[in-house]
């Protein structure tokens, strides 16, 4: 028996409108202690907003929180995973488009929230996939830093 994302995705995924500010993107990130929101345009999913997205597009090109709006800085467009796909497929998904998190999204509702993370810690076969995966392919640099602490 395999598992599927909806076995190990987190379901209480906070969100935010992508016409937010950046500054109450942070606020909220805060306030949950979490690395990421799902930006959401018209009750349905249409970005992800990560620590990486503020480092990159806000503070190092010095854009004003309190004016920059989420949808002007938010990675788009947003990568998702189903609730009935195999975590395998899930980490190959992730490895190909160099993500870390994937949104579940059936029927344009957002379902959950998974990490390489989640995949590395629930399923001990993902250590050998993503070693397989390393591999073959260059390792994309934001996923190194998982595959190196959990697999080397």
């Amino acid at each position: 028996m395999s598992l599927e994302v909806e076995d190990v995705m987190v379901e209480n995924v906070v969100t935010i409108e992508e016409e937010a500010t950046v500054r109450k993107a942070v606020e909220l990130m805060n306030k949950h202690e979490i690395g990421c929101l799902i930006a959401m345009r018209k009750g349905k999913p249409s970005g992800i907003l990560t620590e990486r997205d503020l480092l990159k597009r806000v503070l190092a090109d010095a854009k004003d929180p309190k004016k920059t709006k989420v949808s002007d800085v938010m990675s788009k467009p947003l990568v998702v995973g189903k609730p009935h796909m195999d975590v395998e497929d899930a980490a190959r998904l992730m490895f190909k488009m160099k993500i870390k998190k994937l949104p579940v999204v059936e029927k344009g509702r957002l379902l959950g929230l998974v990490t390489l993370t989640d995949l590395v810690r629930v399923q001990p076969q993902m250590i050998s996939i993503l070693k397989k995966l390393s591999v073959k392919e260059l390792t994309p640099k934001r996923i190194k830093k998982v595959v190196d602490y959990y697999i080397a």
